[in-house]
């Protein structure tokens, strides 16, 4: 049977009232087609809610202009907290995400008219345009100026990425994010300190080592077309001690929660990960249906515990007002869905006045 990691598909976001916080990531990011959204109970994640059955809503958007979606979700058993401590850059765990953008001054632009604080326009080690804004539930995102795109659509805003991961040993975990992930390509490999933070990251005067990687072509499989070249960038603090991200909370709580890939043949992958020292720690073994989506999911951890989830999709509403569905199973895992049937998502928009 195939089996494959193909990409990052979503990057989890744990939120205290996702209505809000959804109506935030459609104005400034663009992402308002719902791939699902329902409210159910995760009982995969006991691990992760200190062995509780946790009831939440969740919703997973995505921009169809090109990029990653996210999967905002909000805790029903229990209110969703921010940390009790300053996150600062280097800490260990998802600490910002990424998103595309095809003009990067109309997209600060954007920000400064709604009187919403952003860092200076920058660049990056690698000489890429780029700035860095703040939700209102204190999540860190940074915008890149990008040229590869799925679709044309109004908003300046593409969808996500890839994320900025705090991790405690550099080595361990390019090796994790390349052997495991796919992740092979080196954009860069630098340690000192960085201009782009503007000293608007918390914890950015310190002296870092940052390690960009990618995939050499980019985002493969049913969902690559629209996820395109994807990034994840690894920061390691030279001069202090990190700390855990989510420290004494649990998942749900306000934060970057996980790292949602694209993948096929879970069954096969799970020898795979056990004899690389990376078993499953949830599973849901047979096919979840959230909402009317079907989906297998599992987990696994990083070096320092940050949780990748692999997903494996098997049946996802095109549009399901009209009841249009996809049954993805039979088709090549190595090829991208028809660009004509997943532009046909437009219908879904959830626009606002």
């Amino acid at each position: 049977m195939y089996k494959t990691i193909n990409g990052i598909q979503h990057i989890g976001i744990g939120v205290p009232n996702l209505e809000e916080s959804w109506k935030w990531y459609r104005k400034y990011f663009g992402l308002d087609i719902p791939l699902f959204e329902n409210e159910a109970e995760a009982d995969l994640m006991k691990e992760y809610n200190k062995g509780m059955v946790l009831r939440k809503k969740a919703v997973l958007a995505l921009n169809i202009k090109g990029g990653c979606a996210v999967e905002i979700l909000e805790p029903l058993s229990f209110k969703s907290i921010s940390a009790n401590f300053n996150i600062q850059l280097g800490d260990l765990g998802i600490f910002i995400s990424k998103v595309k953008t095809t003009n990067i001054n109309t997209s600060h632009e954007l920000f400064v008219q709604n009187n919403i604080n952003v860092s200076q326009i920058g660049q990056t080690p690698d000489g890429r345009s780029t700035f860095y804004v703040t939700d209102p539930n204190g999540l860190l995102f940074q915008v890149l100026e990008c040229n590869n795109w799925f679709s044309s659509t109004k908003h300046v805003s593409g969808g996500m990425l890839g994320t900025v991961i705090g991790v405690s040993e550099m080595d361990k975990s390019v090796g994790f994010y390349q052997n495991i992930l796919g992740f092979t390509e080196v954009i860069y490999d630098k340690t000192g300190h960085f201009s782009d933070y503007s000293e608007y990251v918390p914890g950015s005067e310190g002296t870092f080592r940052r390690v960009l990687l990618s995939q050499p072509e980019g985002t493969q499989g049913n969902w690559g077309a629209v996820a395109g070249k994807t990034e994840i960038e690894l920061i390691q603090v030279m001069d202090r001690k990190p700390v855990k991200i989510f420290k004494g909370r649990q998942w749900g709580d306000t934060g970057f929660v996980h790292l949602g890939f694209d993948a096929k043949g879970l069954s096969q992958l799970e020898k795979d990960m056990e004899e690389a020292g990376y078993p499953f720690t949830c599973d849901s073994k047979n096919a979840l249906n959230i909402g009317k989506t079907s989906v297998h999911c599992v987990y696994i951890e990083d070096p320092d515990n940050t949780l990748i989830e692999f997903i494996e999709v098997y049946k996802v509403p095109i549009i399901e007002k009209w009841g249009v569905f996809m049954d993805v199973q039979k088709r090549d895992p190595k090829k991208p869905l028809s660009s004509f049937m997943l532009k046909l998502m437009r219908f879904n928009r959830v626009k606002d006045n």
